[in-house]
């Protein structure tokens, strides 16, 4: 027997409509790459987003055709997160930190047939054009008087002129609520990159769930700055959640400097904010030197690769701001996790609360995960049992766009994340390592995460990264390699000792490198494979 409730699809659409109706005056304020401040309200984000979908209708695209963005986080790009899905086109938002030719195997495997671009990424888009065999249509996401006498790229038109001229009333379709609505691809840090593929039923379900009160905990009363770039898994769903609640949006646009962030912040009155560490270090460099403070926030997630402790620790120590750390994946659209504490928690002395908030955090409502021995079965979730970690659930990928890389799955459906970790009674889940970077040393596993956390708790190191080299006896050992703090000295023997008490003794790094710059990839995540070329002719010490 059925249920006798109404069947309603879940659509991106509804969430736009929601927002238009009930939240119609709250502002949505950009940094446009202008450089000036711009202010609408969501009934203005709802009506321009109809106006999309007609420009797309006119440009004659079918349904599920693919509509790529080279956009920083603004106004315009939220209209296109609406429009193109909405309309039943799919989203598909490319980064522009990836090298051009990655641009352009990425759109013609996407087989995009729009491109719209920020003025910004236009010696981008000109360097690429010609190789992008699929587009068809180039908009750039600004006035008509801002465009370039000679761009050097065909039938190239402005973003206000292609869609400020339709009709403000659109009907949105309705069809099944498995189809695509946007694409995001890996960072493809070995090989091609692949595309998660997400649905308008997951994008749906992943924004309910990432807006409950021991996940993001957004509503009405808040003021969000989402840092972490819409190329980014869609800025982590924030866009969708946000209509979903009707909170405030703040996008920062181009300008990511910890100066414009914290001015930005405190104009807007912003109380919650989304970032990568490598953004939040730049804001607290700024604010520690002037004896800045923040009036207003309070909150703040931060997700994309592991945060120091030492940054949990200056936020809440120093500002009295709570750390949210998060842990997802772009198959996972992006959320697995996020570290909230439970009441029983709440009477524990800070610093055994700081050793819960170090975590990943705690299942969100419809991801299911589990770690396996490398035998495949399943470990205790003890806290000190470590495995490869499998998830599954209706935001997770089932497989890659156009079946790259085969099937993901196990055969009994979980996906590996390709994350060691460990899971303690509470449910909180502890990255200790991505499977290819743990270190074995002597048939014992060392955590790099770990060593780099020790390392980035001295204050002459700005920036660390750990990684194994190989070693007659032991196989591998761990050494450090480390960016100082600008005008600040520190030995190699120094940091060495720095780790005594803090950790294992055969855990201790061999040695300590110092290096000018980490490389990082371009969602701002260590790329260790690159620095152990950069190390290849490096020997371990002898003792």
């Amino acid at each position: 027997m059925l249920g006798l409730m109404q069947s309603q699809p879940l659509l991106i659409s509804n969430l736009i409509e929601f927002a238009d109706k009930h939240h119609t005056d709250t502002e949505i304020v950009s940094r446009r790459v202008e450089g000036d401040i711009h202010r609408y309200t969501w009934s203005d984000v709802a009506r321009r987003s109809r106006q999309v979908a007609h420009a797309l209708d006119g440009m004659q695209l079918a349904f599920s055709d693919r509509v790529a963005t080279l956009a920083w986080n603004g106004y315009r790009h939220l209209e296109l997160y609406f429009g193109v899905s909405g309309s039943g086109r799919v989203l598909h938002t490319l980064n522009p930190r990836l090298h051009p030719d990655q641009v352009v195997w990425i759109a013609n495997h996407a087989e995009d047939q729009v491109l719209c671009f920020d003025m910004s990424f236009l010696p981008l888009v000109q360097a690429v054009h010609a190789r992008c065999t699929t587009i068809r249509h180039y908009v750039a996401l600004c006035d008509a008087d801002k465009l370039p006498a000679d761009s050097g790229i065909p039938n190239l038109i402005s973003y206000e002129a292609w869609m400020g001229k339709q009709p403000s009333h659109y009907t949105w379709p309705t069809f099944d609520e498995n189809s695509a609505s946007s694409m995001c691809y890996t960072s493809g840090t070995t090989g091609n990159p692949k595309a998660a593929l997400y649905s308008h039923r997951s994008t749906t379900l992943h924004a309910y769930a990432a807006a409950l009160p021991d996940v993001m905990g957004l509503s009405a009363r808040d003021s969000v700055l989402p840092v972490v770039p819409m190329f980014h898994v869609n800025a982590w769903g924030i866009p969708y959640s946000a209509a979903l609640t009707g909170c405030k949006l703040v996008f920062p646009g181009p300008a990511l400097d910890g100066k414009s962030i914290y001015e930005l912040m405190e104009a807007e009155k912003v109380n919650f904010a989304a970032g990568v560490p490598t953004v939040w270090q730049m804001l607290l460099g700024h604010m520690k030197p002037a004896g800045l403070k923040f009036s207003t926030l309070k909150r703040t997630v931060i997700g994309g690769s592991a945060c120091p402790p030492a940054m949990i620790h200056a936020f809440q120590e120093d500002y009295g701001v709570e750390v949210l750390h998060a842990w997802g994946m772009t198959e996972m659209s992006p959320l697995g996790t996020l570290c909230t504490l439970k009441n029983k928690h709440l009477a524990l002395p800070k610093e055994e609360q700081m050793a819960i908030r170090l975590k990943q955090g705690r299942c969100i409502y419809g991801v299911d995960m589990k770690i396996v021995g490398d035998d495949g079965q399943e470990q205790p979730h003890d806290g000190k049992a470590y495995g490869d970690l499998l998830v599954k659930g209706p935001w997770v990928v089932r497989e890659y766009f156009k079946g790259e890389g085969g099937n993901p799955l196990t055969a009994d459906g979980w996906f590996p994340t390709g994350d060691v970790a460990t899971i303690d009674p509470d449910g909180f889940m502890q990255i200790t390592d991505r499977s290819k970077d743990v270190i074995k040393s002597g048939g014992e596993w060392i955590s790099s995460i770990e060593i780099e956390n020790i390392a980035m708790a001295h204050p002459a190191v700005l920036m660390a990264a750990c990684v194994g080299m190989p070693h007659p006896k032991w196989d591998e050992r761990p050494i450090v390699a480390v960016v100082k703090r600008p005008g600040v000295e520190v030995s190699r023997d120094e940091l060495v000792k720095f780790y005594d008490g803090k950790t294992a003794k055969w855990q201790i790094p061999d040695d300590v490198v110092f290096v000018d710059a980490i490389p990082l990839g371009a969602t701002g995540k260590m790329l260790k494979t690159r620095l152990r070329e950069q190390l290849k002719d490096y020997k371990l010490p002898t003792v």
